[in-house]
């Protein structure tokens, strides 16, 4: 085990990307075998010492952040083993949990296998994407992380370790769990009671579904419940053809009827991802991308697996989808190989690096929205993001993965008013969202930064559900504490 507490290396792990400055712990703790991580727990246990999980620092929420507690770091975890087939169409491949994405889809791409799941920092743990059930753009497709993880092994907060296959321990017909366990003994407990947001897009609480599966409270609990050190990945054949396309249109009317088309693949069209760009996100990038029409009202990325075979056909299935939804066909821009779709890519994400830049000569951050809503409603929270920040007059951008009817707004404050009034207006978007059955968030979870909110979605009762769950697991309150369920719901009496 190894320990640091010298103020420069634990200053390291004191923030994410969420902008939260609070972050102070007396060291930190750098497991390096899950038998060291269970075994601190363990010893730890009635001391009253808590412990905040730390991941590679890539979260927008302030999950990683402690506020006084001693910190896990997953540093030091790293291994990632060899894939290995299981049949022809699906693989499998054991990595530690803080093993980077971005390597573990480079190996099992060179043995011709694929991870889906991506999201857009790379750099990200794959431990923290499990505990963040993370998705991305290809999530149109392949869905989030939840549905391509088999196993996990997770440190639990008494200190016992936990093998977790999928499919091994399963809720019974009145939602409970039973568990033998060498530390803590016999535990029973009900799945959290409440309604799931009905969106394709989640991630916000933890999962309840009748006859659900134990492994899938873990996955998207935000480190809660228990340390995810260790799991084993469900591979996909890599798929060995593909083309990328960007798309504008000079009406936004005719952008979501071609997104409709194409998300309910009519026509022929199977897109695996589906993006989106308004206006002003291409006035951001026509700074690098002088090309871009002036007179688009927005754009749309999409990519589509095919094959040798297939893709002339497939192509021209897209081109009749773009001439009948009046799309600027002329303008497209379309990527074959593999070259000019590290071009399309850099592209999607220049935006977010000339965003910060212009952030960086202001002197207030950005306030913005992870939400989704039922696909039905899309258009409507649209219509009510824009028009909320064009009455206000605000800097604003509105992009991101549209296929899932769920977009980022990012409003840019010139100054310090402007920040506070957009910090009021957030209120009205959650409003809003929860009025149309969605969900506060879809991708980057709750953390500290948006545990307030959280009652507004499930109510407090259902605050309470997750606070029983948590303390089922963790009775001496020792992990991530902050993180997703408010702290005052976990000192309450229990009701259950």
């Amino acid at each position: 085990m190894i320990f640091k507490e010298d103020p420069s290396t634990v200053a390291t792990f004191l923030t994410d990307t969420s902008n939260l400055k609070t972050g102070r712990s007396p060291g930190v703790y750098l497991p390096e075998s899950a038998a060291e991580a269970a075994e601190l727990l363990r010893s730890s246990s009635g001391s009253g010492r808590r412990f905040t999980i730390a991941g590679n620092g890539t979260g927008t929420t302030g999950g990683r952040i402690p506020e006084g507690d001693w910190v896990i770091a997953m540093h030091r975890l790293q291994h990632i083993g060899d894939p290995v087939p299981l049949s022809a169409e699906e693989g499998s491949i054991c990595v530690e949990a803080g093993a980077v994405l971005g390597d573990i889809q480079r190996k099992v791409e060179d043995a011709g296998w694929f991870y889906p799941p991506d999201p857009t920092e790379s750099l990200c743990f794959i431990g923290s994407t499990i505990a963040n059930n993370s998705s991305g753009s290809r999530t149109f497709m392949y869905g989030p992380t939840r549905e391509h993880v088999r196993r996990i092994l997770v440190a639990l907060p008494q200190g016992d370790l936990l093998d977790i296959p999928r499919g091994r321990y399963l809720a019974d017909e009145n939602g409970f769990f039973r568990l033998e366990l060498p530390v803590a003994g016999s535990l029973m407990f009900r799945r959290p009671i409440y309604r799931m947001p009905e969106t394709s897009k989640h991630n916000a609480g933890y999962y309840s579904k009748e006859g659900m599966d134990l492994i899938d409270l873990f996955i998207g609990s935000e480190g809660t419940l228990g340390i995810v050190l260790e799991a084993d990945l469900k591979l996909v054949p890599l798929p060995r053809h593909l083309f990328a396309c960007l798309v504008y249109f000079s009406a936004v009317d005719d952008l979501f009827a071609f997104t409709e088309s194409a998300r309910s693949q009519q026509n022929g069209v199977r897109p695996r991802v589906l993006e989106f760009f308004d206006a002003n996100s291409l006035g951001f990038l026509r700074q690098e991308y002088p090309d871009i029409p002036t007179d688009a009202a927005g754009a749309i990325f999409f990519e589509q697996e095919t094959s040798p075979d297939r893709e002339e056909n497939d192509l021209q299935a897209w081109l009749d989808l773009m001439e009948s939804s009046d799309a600027m066909v002329e303008r497209t821009w379309i990527a074959f190989d593999r070259e000019e779709q590290r071009r399309l890519t850099a592209f999607r994400h220049a935006l977010p690096l000339l965003v910060n830049e212009w952030l960086s000569r202001q002197q207030e951050s950005k306030i913005s929205t992870d939400m989704a809503v039922p696909a039905a409603s899309f258009r409507e929270l649209y219509d009510f993001y824009d028009s909320s920040c064009r009455k206000n007059n605000f800097t604003y951008i509105i992009f991101g993965h549209i296929g899932d009817a769920h977009v980022h707004l990012n409003i840019l404050p010139r100054n310090r008013e402007e920040f506070l009034l957009a910090k009021q207006l957030y209120l009205a978007f959650v409003e809003k969202v929860l009025a149309l059955g969605g969900t506060l968030s879809a991708e980057h979870g709750i953390g500290k930064l948006k545990s307030g909110y959280l009652a507004a979605m499930y109510g407090e009762s259902g605050i309470m559900e997750m606070a029983r769950v948590k303390k089922m697991f963790d009775p001496e309150l020792t992990l991530n504490i902050g993180n997703l369920i408010p702290a005052s719901y976990l000192v309450q009496p229990e009701n259950t």
